[in-house]
């Protein structure tokens, strides 16, 4: 009884230390800018196309400052297919764009500006009707009437006699808004390096708008812009609820229990909110971007019913419309994976990151996961190589192996994983492999495993067990224990370890300590195991980097009949949903 209480004062003390003092995240119209193409996947051109039933026609403008829309053009509804193309010379074959002659028609960047500024899209459009091949041209904010598409200014020079004007370009920022397999162009847009082209798809008023763009569905609207004057950046604005939505069906199947689906959503929607206030990507003018790099988004999805938002996905969204993770006041960065093979690690381990800055990561024990290994491929996995094809595949990694490998030493940690793995070669010298390069350095799944059937003692995966906690001095407490927060409006959650204290009889309030080190250092018990041999076979369980939650173990967890915040405080200890 008196060790009961004592874990109870303890976590009661916790959570009045810890109660927030602010709730400052925000809310469902909060805009999320996600990149779809970007970087060196930056394209020449970008095609939309309405998805039928679900509006028509295209609106042309730019987003400002406040990511509100500002309308300069329209396309006729009729007009559901376009492309977006950078303002060079070009060749349109079919739906594709070079910048190479491709067989197909050209689209030059020189034209003929005729007539004076128009104070309309309207009153530009007309004049340009009575032009052959005249176009609205919205030029760092003027609108003005070009004609042609020529290849070389000599050609456009030739034009001018029978047409007027003089001959023009644009900056290394334009862009062409062509219909679709066609050298026409509908509207050129040249901001300049401050505006970047926007498109917000349907003229009709639909309700439900959604473009397709690279076999996927999408919401909201596009921005097509020319960083530093190169390929197009093609970013998909939506509000971060819908942007949401986008996630939950490719970080998870769409069948998994609602349960589950509700855990990737507050954990996407944490994650997205830090993300949109870190800057991540600001080189590339946007907050996330759709791959697992940050996290999977394709909107709607395509036209196949198990690998994309459904009813389910949906709802989970919404029954936790607006609710984050947070610890001590403040949204955290809720990293997951699909799965950690019987324990997360303390991300001071995986990436260096301070546990002062990250104490949810601490890592975990998961009894969970394995109720699903008939189902998780990655459950269990091996990987063999002979020592030579060893040495090649590190090689391979910019690893200087040609004296041949000697052994590996592994080191564990308390947790079971191996959070450093030392290639030992034949001249003596060695390279350390930190876990943050493990996978794909060694063409592994996770850092749980071990090598030849040797490992840390206490798991075939290579766990070891861990220290405890020290109450007051006295009696150590199990450090993986589950120790609930009882706040004064009866809600329930797990305690972080760092986060505990003790009153004692006489009144006093000490921290808990842990076993192996104070907490919050993130200092790991290693055990060393030494292996060498002619083979090595890598054998392990979980896939993915082993930080937060595990979704396999979400999944697992449900269907236990634990709720969606119940999950998270587990795997982020000290947190709470809100």
């Amino acid at each position: 009884m008196k060790r009961i209480f004592m874990q109870f004062a303890a976590v009661f003390l916790a959570v009045v230390l810890a109660l927030p003092a602010a709730w400052a995240a925000g809310g469902g119209d909060e805009m999320v800018r996600v990149g779809l193409a970007y970087g060196s996947g930056a394209l020449v051109s970008a095609n939309l196309e309405n998805n039928t039933g679900y509006g028509s026609g295209y609106r042309l403008g730019y987003f400002d400052e406040n990511l509100d829309f500002v309308e300069l053009a329209q396309t006729e509804a009729g007009q559901t297919q376009i492309t977006m193309v950078k303002t060079q010379n070009v060749w349109v074959n079919g739906s594709s764009c070079s910048t190479t002659d491709n067989g197909g028609e050209a689209l030059g960047c020189y034209h003929v500006l005729v007539g004076e500024d128009y104070g309309s899209y309207r009153q530009a459009a007309e004049a340009a009707a009575g032009y052959p091949g005249g176009f609205v041209a919205w030029i760092n904010g003027s609108y003005q009437v070009r004609a042609g598409a020529y290849l070389t200014q000599g050609e456009a020079d030739t034009a001018t006699q029978s047409l007027g004007g003089t001959v023009v370009g644009t900056s290394s920022y334009g862009v062409n808004v062509i219909p679709t397999g066609s050298a026409e162009i509908l509207f050129q847009f040249d901001g300049g390096a401050d505006l970047a082209l926007g498109v917000m798809p349907d003229v009709t008023g639909a309700d439900a708008v959604r473009t397709w763009f690279k076999g996927n569905r999408y919401y909201g609207g596009f921005r097509y812009e020319r960083i530093g004057g190169g390929n197009l950046t093609v970013v998909n604005l939506v509000d971060l609820e819908t942007y949401i939505k986008g996630v939950i069906p490719y970080e998870m199947s769409n069948d998994w229990p609602l349960e589950a689906l509700k855990v990737q959503a507050v954990c996407a929607r944490s994650y997205a909110y830090v993300n949109i206030h870190s800057n991540k990507h600001s080189s590339s003018h946007f907050d996330v971007c759709n791959t697992t790099e940050c996290q999977v988004y394709y909107g709607a999805g395509p036209n196949t019913s198990n690998y994309q938002a459904n009813e389910r996905t949906d709802r989970a969204v919404e029954e936790t419309a607006g609710e984050y993770a947070w610890y001590d006041g403040t949204v955290i960065e809720a990293l997951y994976s699909s799965s950690h093979g019987g324990a997360s690690e303390s991300v001071y381990n995986v990436w260096g990151s301070s546990l002062e800055e990250y104490p949810y990561l601490c890592g975990v024990v998961d009894p969970y996961e394995a109720d699903l290994a008939d189902r998780n491929s990655y459950s269990s996995w091996t990987v063999s190589y002979t020592s030579g094809e060893l040495a090649q595949k590190l090689a391979s990694r910019g690893y200087n192996t040609s004296s041949g490998i000697a052994s590996l030493t592994l080191t564990y940690s308390n947790l079971g994983n191996v959070i450093r793995l030392r290639v030992n070669y034949n001249n003596g010298e060695s390279n350390d492999i930190t876990p943050s390069s493990m996978r794909s350095a060694l063409g592994i799944y996770s850092i749980r495993f071990n090598v030849n059937g040797q490992g840390a003692s206490g798991s075939s995966s290579g766990s070891a067990s861990g220290g405890g906690l020290t109450v007051n001095g006295g009696s150590a407490l199990e450090e993986q224990g589950s120790y609930t927060v009882l706040s004064g409006g009866g809600s329930q959650s797990q305690a972080a370890l760092g986060d505990l204290y003790a009153i004692s009889g006489s009144g006093s309030i000490d921290p808990v300590e842990t076993g192996s080190g104070s907490p919050g250092t993130g200092t790991p018990s290693g055990t060393q195991v030494t292996v060498s041999g002619s083979t090595y076979s890598f054998q392990g369980a979980g896939n993915g980097h082993q930080l937060g939650l595990s979704q396999y173990g979400a999944w697992a967890m449900s269907e236990r009949g634990f709720t969606y915040d119940e999950i998270i405080e587990f795997y982020y200890p000290g947190t709470y949903v809100a």
